[in-house]
């Protein structure tokens, strides 16, 4: 496993553990993911799967290529200013590791 794919994995579990975060908390979904959750979600993946940085990749937020569509990077907004706080208390080493990322 390359270092590319291990950072772009993380960060799929990063944004995985937001999403689901937010819809429990917002949409009352127990186990599995509102439709329109589960979509953001692939989204997501396919975005960081061809993401032009791979390994130098920054956070989304300090990119210099937004390569999300508007409606979606507004939707992804929302997620990470509910989620990003929340992680701390739910999952404080990933939050720790996203918020330096490595």
């Amino acid at each position: 496993m390359s270092l590319e794919t291990t950072k772009i994995e993380r960060e799929k579990k990063v944004i995985e553990v937001m999403i689901r975060l937010y819809c429990t908390k917002n949409h009352q979904t127990k186990i599995d993911l509102c439709d329109d959750c589960q979509k953001l979600l692939e989204y997501a993946g396919k975005r960081l799967d061809q993401c032009p940085f791979g390994n130098q990749k920054s956070t989304c937020a300090q990119c210099t290529v937004h390569c999300y569509q508007k409606e979606m990077r507004e939707r992804i907004r929302s997620v990470m200013r509910f989620s990003g706080p929340r992680m701390v208390l739910s999952h404080p080493l990933m939050a720790l590791r996203h918020s330096l990322n490595r």
